[in-house]
């Protein structure tokens, strides 16, 4: 094992910060290396938004569901697909031709483009001795926070980052087995449920160390609840109404 797959392989996420700040240097050197992620078609499609007022990280925390280290950690990062830009930008060279920016193709694209960057940013940070989590809570409340940051039409919110100094060090959580995730030469339905059943033990474990007992859920029983669980069925209703997915 090297170290950069050391660094990758001792991921957790940080939830409690140092009351110390992020310096610029350090943030642009993490969004310089987020860059360098691969991207469709060299597009870009994304922004990243980096809240540091107080008063913003605020109303942000209480719109993705008042998560008090939104507050607490010096920055707070939000990243968007964004096609706005490039609808802009092409706009002089179309000639009368029709543009597909709106497609569904174009949506996937610029959510990926997203989640690339954002994942290549947390693996600089964290080679800085910093700490990130991820917030899914920016969709909450997903038009009143994109009112909130001006995000105009062709950009939506994918995810939230908190990025500080740790002040704790959690446990690493479990990961599937690499043989429920890895088929070879196409998918195998036979894969799926003997090495979920050894990860459902190895999470109960897990639960059960970090709660003193309290919880030793099986993984795939967390799942069960959640997809029982109507999670943001308003997404459908806002993208369309942003933009996306009209082709």
């Amino acid at each position: 094992m090297n170290e950069v797959i050391s660094l990758i392989k001792n991921h957790r996420s940080i939830r409690k910060f140092k009351n110390e700040p992020v310096t610029e240097q350090q943030l642009n050197e993490i969004i310089s290396a987020a860059q360098c992620a691969s991207t469709s078609s060299n597009v870009q499609a994304y922004s990243v938004i980096a809240a540091t007022d107080p008063a913003l990280k605020k109303q942000l925390a209480e719109l993705a569901g008042n998560q008090a280290y939104i507050e607490e950690c010096p920055v707070f990062l939000i990243w968007c697909a964004d096609l706005h830009r490039l609808d802009q930008v092409t706009a002089g060279h179309m000639a009368g031709r029709e543009s597909y920016v709106d497609s569904t193709e174009n949506f996937i694209v610029a959510t990926v483009d997203a989640a690339l960057a954002a994942q290549t940013a947390a693996v600089a940070a964290e080679s800085l001795g910093l700490g990130i989590v991820y917030i899914g809570g920016v969709r909450n409340r997903i038009a009143e926070l994109s009112e909130l940051l001006n995000l105009p039409e062709l950009v939506y919110p994918v995810f939230g980052m908190c990025l500080g100094v740790p002040d704790q060090e959690p446990g690493i959580r479990p990961r599937l087995p690499v043989e429920a995730v890895l088929h070879r030469n196409g998918y195998n339905e036979e894969r799926i449920q003997e090495p979920v059943q050894a990860y459902d033990q190895t999470m109960q474990r897990y639960l059960s160390e970090r709660t003193g007992g309290k919880r030793d859920t099986p993984w795939s029983q967390i799942m069960a609840d959640r997809l029982a669980e109507p999670i943001r069925l308003h997404m459908r209703e806002f993208l369309s109404g942003k933009g996306f997915m009209k082709k």
